[in-house]
């Protein structure tokens, strides 16, 4: 008789475990992180790769206390805010979120339009609103959990970067260097891609999104009443940890080797300033020759079909936690019509930023730099309720989680501000 393999029983359990924060970290690398991560290797080089390993806590702990929140309340984050402060600082973070996100959406359309133009010869006046139909369509038809099964798939051609870096051959001992050693310049450019890079790492949506995640994953185990949801047990806050360690380490990582990739082909060949999908696509070419703009593609447009899902589903979230609608992308447009509503304007209404005729890489990097601006408030929000005893009984953040998360607003706080003065 076969014996069981113990090895195999620790990864079928390890991905039993993975869930919301997988689905999170995948999501954040969506076009606006791609292009973001691509300008930041081409025009600084291997400068900046220190900011992947400086982010990486920060980013654990605000998405850990946004999960912990969901699981603990039994409610998403705006709901919660509903609940324990007044309404003007409610509707101030739905609109923080709102204005945020509307920006990405556009940006990340255009970015899959132009991207999808690139190779195929047709226009990417039409390729973006196809894109926006078809993601709205199938969203109604079927639940984003299902979309995203498939579409992590597609997120797999990012591991294309990886590859590349080591066929580019870098200076491994400046790639080190600049690892480990944080190099800052003072210039309006680099604050603003420092900015920017903290916004596309830890964003407005996927607090909301996080929060409401967890708390559908509650309902999909029966547990459909308020009362069955509220609180978290030792074994499900453990799981939960490792779930968003796992989707942050992903997402940090792609971001690393996006960064180095490009540094290693486009900085070092003196392509600096991207302008354009073909000059970003440029950075997979040793790997992919012609192919390089498929490749290119391919990853923007599994990245984007996954994340403006995200972007779009956590402003229905947030509006319908706010109005106390009943809202979720596991149900039927037919019994959430409200939700549905808000989740099509709001890409109707980044759609129409497309059109404003500014270059999609640059619109996909400004947007990144938005979310870096208008995300510390958010997070000082985060950090109170989850240190609120009222709000989590004895679940209240454990003092290095507190650290870590006004660590993570004092720092985005202080970048923008210099990057304003500098600039």
């Amino acid at each position: 008789m076969n014996q069981p393999n113990p090895s195999e029983g620790f990864v079928r359990r390890f991905f039993s475990k993975l869930g919301p924060g997988l689905i999170t970290g995948a999501a954040d690398d969506d076009p606006s992180g791609i292009a973001t991560y691509s300008v930041t290797g081409a025009t600084f080089g291997y400068g900046p790769l220190w900011t992947a390993l400086f982010s990486f806590p920060l980013m654990v702990a605000v998405q850990l206390m946004c999960a912990r929140l969901g699981m603990v309340t039994g409610r998403g984050l705006s709901a919660v805010i509903r609940r324990r402060y007044p309404r003007w600082v409610l509707w101030f973070a739905c609109s923080v979120l709102i204005v945020a996100n509307v920006i990405n959406i556009g940006a990340d359309l255009g970015g899959m339009g132009e991207a999808t133009q690139m190779v195929s010869g047709v226009s990417a006046f039409w390729w973006t609103p196809a894109y926006a139909v078809v993601i709205v369509l199938l969203l109604c038809v079927t639940s984003y959990r299902h979309m995203a099964r498939v579409l992590k798939w597609l997120t797999l051609v990012l591991f294309a970067y990886v590859i590349t870096a080591f066929i580019a051959r870098p200076d491994w001992a400046k790639v080190l260097h600049a690892t480990f050693v944080p190099e800052i310049q003072w210039s309006g450019a680099y604050l603003s891609v420092l900015v920017g890079i903290l916004g596309t790492t830890i964003s407005p949506y996927l607090f909301f999104w996080q929060a409401a995640e967890e708390v559908e994953e509650e309902r999909s185990k029966g547990r459909t009443t308020l009362a069955q949801r509220k609180g978290a047990t030792d074994e499900e806050l453990n799981d939960s940890r490792t779930d968003v360690l796992t989707g942050m380490l992903f997402s940090n990582f792609v971001m690393y080797f996006i960064i180095l990739t490009t540094a290693a082909t486009l900085h070092a060949h003196g392509l600096t300033n991207i302008e354009t999908a073909g000059q970003a696509a440029e950075a997979l070419r040793p790997l992919a020759g012609n192919g390089a703009y498929w490749l290119f593609t391919l990853g923007l447009v599994g990245t984007g079909l996954l994340g403006v899902p995200v972007l779009a589903g956590s402003c229905a979230y947030a509006i319908a936690e706010a109005m106390a609608w009943r809202g979720s992308l596991d149900a039927k447009p037919r019994v959430a019509p409200k939700f549905y509503a808000v989740l099509a304007i709001s890409m109707a209404i980044g759609l129409g930023l497309v059109y404003a005729r500014v270059p999609a890489v640059k619109m996909l990097f400004w947007s990144a730099v938005a979310n870096g601006v208008l995300a510390p408030p958010l997070i000082v929000l985060i950090v109170l309720l989850t240190t609120d005893a009222t709000v989590m009984g004895s679940r209240v953040n454990p003092a290095w989680l507190r650290v870590l998360g006004w660590l993570a607003a004092i720092v985005m706080t202080a970048a923008a501000v210099c990057m304003f003065v500098a600039g």
